[in-house]
This record gives C-alpha cells, structure tokens and sequence, in this order.
C-alpha cells in the first residue's frame, strides 16, 4: 500500500497553533481520502496516518486538538495504538474518537474505553454528526490554547514583577549601606570637630575666668552661664553623634547597645524597661547587627510615640543559627489592619530591614494588652 502524504500542520509552542489539527488514523486510503475531504470542507488542518506506527509519530511531532481512530487496522490495532499515544507525554491528553464498523461488540467499545477513547462513531460516518463532534473538541482545544498563553504571559508578568522586587529590594539595602556610612561619617565629625572645638571653647573660657579681676559678680555670673552653655552644646554634640551611630554598637556589638539604648530610653521616656540577654556570647556582623540595632531603635519611637505604655520587655535569645529578638510592651494594643496598613511605613521598613538576611519581622497586639514585636534573622 503506497503512503499517503499528509497535510502537515505548524505551530509555534510558546503562541500556540494558528489553527487545530485533527488526526485521521486508517488503513484504507479511501477513508482517508473521505475524511480528509469532509474535515477540510471544515476549514480543519488534516494530518493522515495509515498505521499505528505512523500515528504514533505524528503525535510525538504535533498537538491535536482530536484523533479520529480506526479500531480495526492490521499490525498495530487502534486500541494498542490508543495505549501508545496515552503513554507519550505529548499526547497523552488528546481526545482519541474510535471509527468502528456497526459489527462491533459491546466487549470491543469496552476496550476502547480502556485504552483511552472518549466517543466512538460508527461507520458508515454521518457527516453532520462527525462535524459536531469535532467541532466541540477544537473549539476546547483552541480555548486551552488561548488559557495556556495566558497562563505563560501570566508567569513572565509574575517573573518580571518577582525581578523588580529582587532588583528594588537590593537598591533599597544598597541605599541604606550608604545610608548608614554616611551617618557613621557624620556622627564622627560632629564628634570629633565639634567636640575639640567645645573643649577648647571650654578651656579658653576656664583661662579667661582665672584672670578675671576679684569683685565682678556679674561678670562671674555671665561666665558661669557660659559654661552650662558649653556643657549644653558637648551634651548635644553627644546626643546627636549618638543618634546617628551610636559608639556602642562599633566598639561594644550589639547586646551591650541594645542595654544602652534601653537605658537611655528609660530615663527620657520615664517607661520602666526590663532586657534579657543570652547568657552565651553573640556577636551577629556588622550588616545583620546595624539592622537589628535600626529594627530596635524604630521599635523603642513607637512605643514612645503611639503605644501609651507604661512597661517595656525585651528578650534576645539564640534558636539554633536564628537570632530572635522580641520587644513587648504593656500600651494600648495595635489592631490588625494597623499591621497591614500600606501608609504604616515604619512597620515596611523594618520587614525590609529584615529581609535581605533572609529575616522575619512579626507584630501582633490585641485592644488594651500592648503589642509584641518579633525579628528573627539567621545568623
């Protein structure tokens, strides 16, 4: 028997087929030339097959939107060839539609169903009903075409959005490293220029005051004045160096500043605070102890500023390679869509303080029993 050539379809696997394929499977070249004729009569691209084996390949070359199948073929029957086609990844959900003649059995269509068919058409075929049929399954078969270019342009979307986080959340870490150097840099120089000048502002006053004449009170108070001015201006100077980097946390590490910024959170707020340290040493490096430091220092400003408490704990401890950090306080409580509000952005920054260590920033807090606070940041 002389192969048929068959009308071969092209597609393209990322935009999907121009139009659905159906594949005709039969061993007599007039049938194939008939449903070729009335498939085409259709506006369908047509691929003809004269043997299992043939089939076989044309399935592992194209997606089919159905395949017309002859159950009774010679060699490779069409239920074993149903079976292969189920078992090749390509093909393994196409639609598979038996062509049979009006002798076959109920044992026969059983097989079919076994092997993979969803319908039967018994020959000799009507051409209204094979029309319909086919129809219904390339009109599926070009939705699912149209939902899996979506699904693919959903997925690059997804991934470009993923991309620009990544890319926004290392730009905003790299910011904040400079950030920090150049506060680091500033709280040095006001340090040491201002700090040298005031003392020797200082020392100047103090050689002017012991050659000042005896009996001049009020000049003695104007120079007094001067010095608590002076005092005023070192403490400021301090104050200021230490906000924008605080000595402690590059000369001591972290735990022995997170005691002196509780300390010194105690005596300007009047709020009474209680720590508790890890008894072994930790010492996370400089990144991860500048965020938890940040991450603290904004805790401390909110339950100044918003929680009305009364009491502050804070608990550091080691679990595992995860340093956690928890701040509990007895205010006002913070309610949920508080947490979740995209204009609290003191919340944001510290979760993204957090994130590029692979941390976690959590808060929860309940109406009248204060809030808690929790990082953890591997080490």
């Amino acid at each position: 028997m002389a192969a048929i050539v068959p009308a071969i379809s092209h597609e393209n696997r990322e935009t999907g087929p121009a139009h659905a394929s159906v594949l005709v499977v039969d061993d007599d070249p007039r049938n194939l030339v008939a449903l070729n004729a009335l498939l085409d009569s259709m506006g369908q691209d047509v691929v003809l097959a004269n043997s299992g084996e043939e089939a076989l390949r044309r399935a592992q070359e194209t997606d089919f939107a159905v395949i017309l199948l002859d159950a009774r073929m010679p060699g490779v029957d069409g239920f074993a060839t149903a079976r292969m086609i189920r078992d090749n990844e390509r093909s393994r959900n196409t639609p598979i539609i038996f062509l049979t003649g009006v002798y076959e059995d109920v044992s026969s269509m059983f097989r079919g169903y076994e092997a993979g068919a969803v319908d039967y058409i018994v020959k000799p075929l009507v051409p209204e009903i094979l029309k319909t049929k086919i129809s219904v399954f390339v009109e599926l078969f070009n939705k699912n075409a149209v939902l899996t270019r979506e699904i693919a342009e959903r997925k690059r979307a997804e991934e470009q959005l993923r991309r620009s986080e990544e890319n926004l959340r290392a730009l905003a870490g790299h910011l904040e490293s400079v950030r920090e150097e150049e506060r680091t840099r500033i709280a040095r120089e006001i340090h040491d220029e201002l700090g040298q000048v005031l003392t020797g502002l200082k020392m100047d006053l103090t050689w002017v005051a012991k050659r000042l004449p005896s009996g001049q009170p009020a000049l003695n108070e104007k120079i007094e004045s001067m010095f608590d001015l002076i005092d005023d201006s070192v403490n400021a100077v301090r104050r200021i160096a230490s906000g924008l980097r605080p000595e402690a946390l590059d000369q001591l590490g972290l735990l022995p500043a997170i005691e002196w910024q509780l300390r010194d959170f105690q005596m300007r707020t009047g709020i009474r605070c209680k720590v508790t340290l890890p008894g072994e040493e930790v010492k996370p490096d400089q990144e991860r102890s500048t965020a938890l430091f940040r991450i603290f220092q904004e805790l401390l400003t909110n339950v100044a500023r918003h929680a009305n408490a009364t009491k502050v704990e804070v608990s550091v401890r080691v679990v595992g390679s995860t340093f956690v950090m928890e701040v509990q306080d007895n205010g006002r409580g913070i309610a949920e869509h508080e947490t979740n509000s995209p204009h609290a952005l003191g919340l944001l920054g510290m979760r993204e303080r957090a994130l590029p260590f692979g941390g976690r920033f959590q808060i929860d807090g309940a109406k009248g029993r204060g809030t808690r606070a929790t990082v953890s940041i591997p080490l």
